[in-house]
């Protein structure tokens, strides 16, 4: 067996629909709007994106939020977990909302909802209560959401072809966001020791964020194109007959992998004696954004599939860069890595999952998508934390072994994906 990843110019698109159905006849009317994408309106969004991202890049810290109202990295796994099922569960459905009332009005509906299940969670008193796994999944669907329907928004102005550099241009304030979030929350901790003090102030901090971002999107979609009503198939039938699965199986490893560290580096470094997490936020999102704008027009000219192989292949080397570490500054090695691995796979993986689906199905195509990443994270938190607290009593280095399984299982992936020949894309 062998890793086959050729640089040939050729089509943006890598997956194959499981059934077929008869495809439109014309794209969404109004749906190209921008020759470049970069105008008002983009930028916009762009710094609706960062901001959002930048609240989101604080919930580094949401171990802190748990262990403050008296929970274990157990439960700390299942509250995580269990918090995607929200975002899982409704992915879909507002990915159909999206192609039915329009990507910018449901990307202020979730902002606006984001911004309160932050601050629902100042409100919680134990991390055992269903209270937090309510306020926890409110939260990830409403992020779904805004990222599911801020992707669609920009991918919807642009021709196809140009989709995975605006998707990957628009992720740029995402590492920008990733960058800052985790920043500002070790300042945080840094200028008080009390946990309760310290997570209050996180919170709020964060939910201002949002609502900040919420007005950047209403000024971005005010006057943005609501789709015409037509006779539209089951939610059900589309979603099987364009699924392309070995996209999917990729997406779920991408989402596990970069949920992970956000997850669990935080008690992993405490274990270790480690500093803030910042430190490894700002090196993987600068390097992720560097890699981001220096790749920009590959994916245009070479295709999807070599940079998701590739990808996949840094993402894998990045968790074995975990083992050897015993310092702060160990940590820049597997955050560069990942961080170039985040910025190659997240655009590519998009559009060649998205590009199986004619254009008036992108918004249930994105949704798809990002619920396969969730996935990833729905399966590997709680998985990840009940093998550490089986680990731990047996084991003193129960990170490392999680670490090492981490990489066999996305090495394993990497070469079923490499082996499995390309598909077409869908007619729009």
């Amino acid at each position: 067996m062998h890793l086959s990843i050729r640089l040939t110019p050729t089509s943006p698109h890598a997956s194959t629909p499981a059934k077929t159905v008869p495809p439109a006849t014309a794209e969404v009317p109004g749906e190209v709007q921008s020759e470049s994408g970069y105008d008002r309106v983009f930028w916009l969004g762009y710094l609706s994106n960062g901001l959002t991202t930048i609240a989101n890049g604080m919930m580094v810290r949401y171990s802190d939020v748990v262990t403050s109202l008296g929970g274990d990295e157990q439960q700390l796994g299942l509250i995580v977990g269990c918090g995607m099922v929200g975002s899982i569960a409704i992915r879909l459905f507002q990915g159909d909302a999206v192609d039915r009332y329009g990507a910018g009005r449901i990307w202020r509906w979730s902002l606006t909802l984001y911004s309160i299940s932050l601050l629902m969670h100042l409100l919680l008193t134990t991390a055992y209560s269903p209270a937090i796994f309510l306020a926890r999944m409110m939260m990830q669907a409403s992020l779904a959401g805004v990222f599911g329907s801020s992707i669609t928004f920009v991918s919807l102005r642009v021709r196809p072809q140009k989709m995975a550099e605006i998707i990957g241009t628009l992720g740029t304030s995402g590492f920008m966001g990733l960058m800052l979030g985790p920043l500002i929350s070790d300042w945080l901790a840094s200028l008080n020791s009390d946990p309760a003090q310290l997570v209050h102030r996180m919170l709020t901090i964060a939910a201002a964020f949002a609502v900040i971002s919420v007005a950047a999107t209403w000024f971005a979609t005010q006057n943005s194109f609501v789709p015409p009503r037509h006779d539209r198939p089951s939610l059900w039938n589309v979603v099987t007959s364009y699924h392309p699965l070995m996209i999917s199986l990729t997406a779920i490893a991408m989402g596990a992998g970069f949920a992970i560290p956000m997850t669990f580096l935080r008690p992993f470094s405490a274990e270790k004696g480690l500093d803030g997490v910042g430190t490894f936020f700002a090196v993987y999102a600068f390097t992720g954004l560097v890699a981001r704008l220096a790749s920009r027009s590959l994916f245009e000219r070479f295709g999807n599939r070599p940079w998701i192989i590739v990808g996949m292949i840094l993402l894998t080397i990045s968790y074995a860069c975990y083992l050897p570490i015993t310092r702060t500054l160990h940590l820049i090695y597997p955050a560069m890595i990942a961080g170039v691995a985040h910025a190659l796979l997240f655009p590519s993986v998009m559009s060649a999952g998205t590009s199986v689906f004619p254009r008036r199905y992108l918004g249930i195509a994105t949704s798809l998508i990002l619920t396969m990443f969730d996935v990833g994270t729905f399966l590997s938190a709680p998985l990840v934390g009940i093998f550490l607290s089986t680990a731990k009593p047996i084991t003193p280095n129960a990170y490392g072994w999680m670490f090492a399984a981490v990489a066999v299982t996305f090495a394993v992936i990497t070469v079923t994906f490499s082996l499995t020949p390309p598909g077409r894309r869908a007619d729009p």
